[in-house]
């Protein structure tokens, strides 16, 4: 279920504390005697590093900022080469887009993650950086594509954005390469409406991203912020108190909200897994249930998508917002080239439909929903 349904008087109460008690403070630095020396942006992501099992955190404004910043960290320029894969969100190819890279596309196995055979056929002395994206809440074959990192010394990121909670090997997902990234906009797992947060157990990359963020500051304690020195040429990319307010509140929710995902996608899953191929769980991990993905035959597709919009359930990205999720559609941001790239990966993703688990709709209708569908599919 994305946050937002459980959105509730806790969210209300962290964002009062911020007028009650910090004088209304909303900027992440400064003010210290103001704001009674409460910093909300740094609690936030201290809990994230509690939770997540992560040395460092650096809290930012979108996802799609996690990742530009990420790029940067790892020294992505002008005309390199980053590779991900097709089936993805358009952020992490504007990311590498407004860097001056180039996208290189892979396709996709069966199961909607990276090919990792694809993978190795691509890279090239221009290759920087690798973006594994887990895409709506499952991981791929991450040992492999950890190893043949190292072993071809490129960076290594992973686009956690769609995964928040998920797990591999009991690892959170986004904290298994060196750098991971999460978003928090409206429709995650845990939101603040927007913003977005770097994980990294790498000292040196955490200084850059707290620097990088704003505006290449160096943040010497020994100096007022006015009179501070400047490490590089950075960006704006800071998240809010108000969001760190909210965010707060929202990951003491995360257990609850992937407890609740797994019963409505345990009822899916045993319904249809008997009737159509559903999307594999990869070995030693666990997905954050908050999407259910089937295949099912061209000629049953629209007949099973109309009958969940009908009942308020929708699909999610499959079939629904497939042309923000999937570089067959972004001709204005991948070359000709790399368009070619994504042929074989629309037959599969044809064949997929996507239904959202949402906490507002009873496990009751779920059953209903499976049934139904499994009738359609005969």
């Amino acid at each position: 279920m994305p946050g937002f349904e459980i959105i509730d008087k806790k969210e209300l109460n962290e964002v009062k504390k911020i007028f009650l008690k910090s004088n209304g403070v909303l900027f992440a630095h400064g003010f210290d005697k103001l704001r009674k020396n409460i910093f909300r942006v740094r609690k936030f992501e201290n809990e994230l590093c509690k939770v997540f099992k992560s040395k460092y955190v650096q809290c930012v404004s979108s996802g799609t900022a996690a990742i530009k910043i990420a790029l940067k960290s790892v020294g992505v320029k002008h005309n390199d080469e980053v590779i991900t894969q097709g089936f993805n969100f358009i952020a992490t190819i504007e990311a590498i887009v407004d860097c001056g890279a180039k996208p290189i596309i892979t396709g996709i196995n069966d199961d909607l993650n990276l090919d990792f055979n694809h993978l190795k056929k691509l890279v090239t002395k221009k290759t920087k950086a690798i973006i594994l994206v887990h895409m709506l809440g499952y991981a791929g074959e991450i040992d492999k594509i950890v190893s043949f990192c190292k072993k071809k010394k490129i960076a290594l990121i992973e686009d956690n954005c769609e995964a928040i909670g998920a797990t591999y090997k009991k690892k959170y997902l986004g904290t298994i390469a060196d750098i991971g990234v999460f978003s928090f906009d409206f429709g995650k797992n845990i939101t603040t409406g927007e913003g977005g947060c770097i994980l990294t157990n790498n000292k040196k990359k955490y200084s850059f991203f707290k620097q990088y963020h704003d505006h290449g500051h160096m943040l010497l304690k020994h100096l007022p912020r006015g009179n501070d020195k400047a490490a590089m040429a950075g960006f704006n990319y800071r998240m809010t108190e108000l969001q760190a307010a909210v965010g707060l509140a929202q990951l003491k929710k995360l257990n609850f909200i992937l407890r609740e995902n797994k019963k409505r996608f345990n009822i899916l899953n045993y319904h249809l897994s008997k009737k159509a191929y559903v999307r594999k769980i990869y070995p030693e991990s666990s997905p954050s249930h908050d999407t259910f993905l089937f295949k099912v035959k061209k000629n049953k597709k629209n007949e099973i998508v109309n009958y969940l919009n009908k009942t308020g359930i929708g699909t999610k990205n499959l079939p629904d917002a497939i042309k923000w999720h999937f570089a067959f559609y972004w001709k204005h941001a991948v070359s000709k080239k790399q368009l070619k790239n994504t042929t074989a990966s629309k037959k599969i993703l044809d064949e997929y439909i996507a239904i959202p688990i949402l906490l507002k709709k009873s496990e009751k209708l779920y059953t209903k929903v499976a049934l139904k569908i499994s009738s359609l599919i005969l």
